[in-house]
């Protein structure tokens, strides 16, 4: 190669890259850095970012398929380290790391995950006690969702059918752990709620590693349970295990052999609780019907009871009494009405015209009106005279009037 013969620029490239490429070392190295200028292209499922250190920087790459595999989301200023390649992207000439794996630094990628989500759902509400729902007392069916060769199954059919035989145990067998669990337990709640065939859904498993509890711990559950109609106890591994289904749930289960305690009643103490009951209705009642017995014989002895007879002569002398002084007011009250009357009566006759005509006196009319003074007359007109004993037509000659 000299000046009179160059090479182009994508000849030279892939010879960088087939330098890097051919370097054995380069072809599986763990680098540790802090994550920079990080990107996630959603569409195409690719992260690109810069890997740093207090010196130096390199540009990264993960493609999607390497991606899809982690167990956290990425982002700046998180240390991680990062285990892949080193070659050259010819279209730029750009020397960059094309990584294949990541964890965090110090912090286990099942742990940061677990983080992540959890910060992300009670952000979003879903662990708050007011959402939950309540456990009926009396389940009719419960729907269990764990793997069928389990011990968690078994434990939770010997103590529901050895505390509430009433109830009924639909198993929906699941994947627990492992590709594609988290998908089929959110698979199996979804065909719990839609069929209605529960009262309550268990759902878990029995112990294990962070690793073999993790589908317990992924969105997919988490949303699935957040979902359900149906209240959803969880049950994942022992005592001390935490995942995120726990959170979601509405109720906790320390292990599956709990949850089965949690989900029915104990027929033994609900017995018990119905013969106390039976025992305080019957001390009730026997004490009520003691009561009403003392209040009987009270009144049988009573005087009222012990001589009735001489109750209602009592009482009709009452009556005697009330009727006589009835009659002597109502007798009082028409005789003094009666005297009234005759005062009014001689007083309107006293006042009555007829009177007055009977004395001696006429009325004299003419056709309209009574003639009440000689005023209003004319000589001509013609008058009716009213006496008492009947009248006279007359015709007015002359007026007189009198001096005053």
């Amino acid at each position: 190669m000299s000046a009179s013969n160059p090479i182009s620029i994508t000849q030279l490239n892939r010879f960088v890259k087939s330098l890097l490429e051919g370097e054995e070392v380069l072809q599986s190295v763990f680098v540790r850095g802090e994550i920079s200028n990080f990107t996630n292209h959603y569409k195409s499922g690719h992260l690109y970012f810069s890997l740093k250190d207090e010196n130096a920087a390199i540009r990264a790459v993960m493609f999607s398929s390497a991606a899809r595999r982690l167990r956290f989301m990425p982002k700046d200023g998180m240390q991680v380290i990062a285990r892949g390649r080193v070659s050259l992207y010819e279209a730029t000439g750009s020397y960059q790391f094309y990584a294949e794996d990541m964890m965090p630094d110090g912090l286990g990628a099942l742990n940061l995950a677990f983080e992540q989500l959890r910060d992300k759902l009670q952000k979003e509400g879903l662990f708050a006690p007011e959402r939950k729902k309540p456990i009926p007392r009396y389940p009719k069916k419960i729907a269990v969702i764990t793997s069928e060769t389990g011990a968690a199954v078994r434990d939770i059919l010997e103590i529901s059918a050895r505390r509430w035989p009433l109830a009924s145990i639909l198993l929906r067998s699941a994947l627990v752990q492992g590709e594609g669990a988290a998908a089929d337990l959110a698979k199996a709640l979804e065909e719990v709620n839609r069929d209605h065939t529960a009262d309550v859904i268990i759902i878990g498993r029995g112990g294990g590693s962070l690793e073999d509890l993790f589908a317990f711990n992924e969105e997919i559950v988490a949303r699935a349970v957040a979902k359900s109609d149906i209240p959803v106890i969880s049950a994942v591994g022992h005592e001390t295990d935490f995942t995120i289904c726990d959170f979601v749930a509405d109720l906790r289960a320390p292990t599956p052999s709990a949850a089965a305690e949690l989900a029915v009643p104990d027929q033994n103490e609900e017995k018990a609780r119905l013969s106390d009951l039976s025992f305080t209705l019957r001390s009730l009642l026997t004490n009520r019907v003691k009561q009403e017995e003392a209040q009987l014989s009270r009144l049988k002895s009573s005087h009222y009871l012990a001589r009735p007879a001489a109750i209602v002569g009592e009482r009709e002398m009452q009556v005697d009494r009330l009727s006589a002084r009835f009659s002597q007011l109502a007798s009082q009250r028409v005789s003094a009405e009666s005297d009234r009357l005759a005062f009014m009566t001689g007083k309107m006759d006293a006042l009555s015209p007829l009177k007055v005509l009977s004395r001696g006196y006429a009325i004299a009319q003419t056709e309209k009106e009574i003639v009440r003074s000689v005023s209003s007359l004319s000589a001509g007109d013609t008058l009716r005279l009213r006496f008492a004993d009947g009248s006279a037509g007359c015709e007015v000659k002359e007026l007189f009037l009198e001096e005053t």
